[in-house]
């Protein structure tokens, strides 16, 4: 390690920037940003800076040649965009024992600039020494994402009480045991979620603090956690997040192994739903074994495919979380309808032309003879069937006995927004066809004039591109 990471406190001192262009703006952003009173020596003469006027009375625009300047007081000299004059002064600079940067020079440099992730008083700085600040970048975009947004308000929570509870216990091990506590619990999370009054609250109710600490009972708690259409990709920052924390997770037959990958390995994982054809263990004993899970202390995340809300049964282990006095919270995820609609370019909305839309279930022919057809015989209704598959030829059966017509367009849509995603668009007329031609679910249907608006099919394998040749040659 080269350049050791240091914080410098910007409230000791002007810093002196030096340079041109965009560069030397670049630069000043930066350090107007971190809170820095600057000296700025334009050496192009060009002093439009292009600083608004929260950070303008921070700067203050030098006259005369920065290499003769009084650098008194100064806490650090940058330079960006300054050419000859840049080496120059950094002599100037580390003779007088001044910490200096001369940009994408790391010769002339005592130290260099991180990629910086800012929270507010939580603050991360990513280096590569100065030889890929690229990569830095990259991680620097890693760590955003996976970083609460409010991360900086709980610093900021924390120290507004740090003083007063170390007053109150006297041991370090157990003040340590305190702040683990509240960070990782419901207070915690209460202010990472935006509630930061009723985490004020909850804090000043601990009476006696080193018996807070000492409480061997953990806090356990649920996290409903939408995994979405499959793509990792396409998990929330929340969820991610979530993933992360587990002590144990209950995952659907239907989520993405890519997925399943983003848990941490040491996390337990549990499977409990049920795909076609496979028994589950049951809906009761889904709520029990999380509820369970979650009174001997446990972080559980419950992992549903889509969204928890949307046909996912969702409400119904809400409602158990509920009654067994659990705590818990909802993360939602893309639902297969949306996914698949964005995968295949089908705009589930047009003006003039679809401005309706309507979610349904068919899982079994049951379930599809159930729904009564006439409420969606409706041209200006897009219609979109999740679990469709298995009772296609009753979903077809229905539409046209209600009225719609069979040149309606319908789109299938299988294992949308996965690698091995695949897509075949007709009519209602065709629909067990095209159900035939995606070779297996998950899958949605898209039924309505939205479907024309359909991009390439751009997952159609080589043999289906023949078969549909050899089927319009006949």
């Amino acid at each position: 390690m080269r350049f050791l990471p240091v914080f410098l406190d910007l409230k000791a001192g002007p810093v002196v920037l030096i340079g041109a262009g965009e560069l030397l703006r670049a630069k000043l952003r930066v350090l107007a940003a971190a809170g820095a009173h600057i000296r700025v020596h334009a050496i192009d003469g060009n002093h439009d800076l292009g600083l608004g006027s929260e950070h303008a009375a921070r700067v203050d625009v030098a006259a005369g040649d920065p290499l003769t300047a009084d650098l008194s007081g100064v806490i650090a000299v940058v330079c960006a965009g300054a050419g000859e004059v840049g080496i120059v002064m950094s002599v100037r600079a580390k003779a007088l024992g001044l910490p200096v940067n001369v940009m994408d020079d790391l010769e002339h440099s005592s130290f260099i600039f991180p990629a910086i992730v800012d929270r507010g008083d939580v603050v991360v700085a990513v280096g590569t020494g100065g030889t890929s600040p690229v990569v830095a970048r990259r991680l620097r975009e890693k760590i955003e994402a996976l970083l609460p947004a409010r991360i900086g308000e709980l610093a900021e929570f924390i120290g507004s009480f740090r003083k007063t509870i170390n007053g109150r216990i006297a041991e370090f091990p157990l003040r340590r045991r305190f702040w683990e506590r509240v960070i990782d619990g419901p207070i915690g999370a209460a202010v990472l979620a935006g509630r930061k009054g009723e985490a004020d609250a909850a804090l000043k109710a601990i009476s006696d603090p080193s018996a807070f600490a000492r409480a061997d009972e953990p806090e356990g708690s649920v996290a409903l956690v939408g995994a979405g259409p499959g793509d990792p990709d396409l998990l929330t920052i929340k969820a991610l997040r979530a993933l992360q924390d587990a002590d144990i997770v209950f995952h659907d037959e239907l989520v993405s192994p890519e997925i399943l990958d983003r848990i941490r390995r040491d996390t337990t994982r549990v499977p409990v739903g049920r795909r076609i054809g496979k028994p589950g263990i049951g809906q009761d004993a889904i709520n029990q074994r999380m509820i369970e899970a979650a009174r001997s202390g446990q972080r559980v995340v419950r992992l549903k495919g889509g969204d928890p809300f949307v046909f996912g049964r969702g409400g119904e282990e809400v409602e158990a979380l509920r009654a067994a006095g659990i705590a818990y919270s909802i993360i939602p995820g893309i639902t297969a309808g949306l996914g698949g609609a964005a995968d295949f370019e089908v705009p589930l909305t047009y003006r003039h032309e679809a401005t309706r839309i309507t979610f349904l279930t068919a899982h079994k022919a049951r379930d599809a003879e159930a729904v009564d057809w006439s409420t969606l015989t409706d041209t200006r209704m897009t219609v979109v069937v999740y679990m469709g598959l298995t009772a296609a030829p009753a979903i077809h059966a229905g539409l046209l006995a209600a009225g719609r017509s069979p040149e309606t367009p319908v789109g299938v849509f299988a294992r949308v927004t996965r690698p091995d995603a695949q897509g075949a668009v007709g009519t209602l007329r065709d629909l067990p066809e095209l159900v035939r031609r995606t070779q297996g679910g998950p899958a949605i249907l898209i039924i309505g004039e939205v479907v024309r608006h359909a991009g390439s099919l751009r997952r159609d394998t080589p043999q289906h591109i023949i078969s549909d040749l050899l089927d319009a040659a006949e």
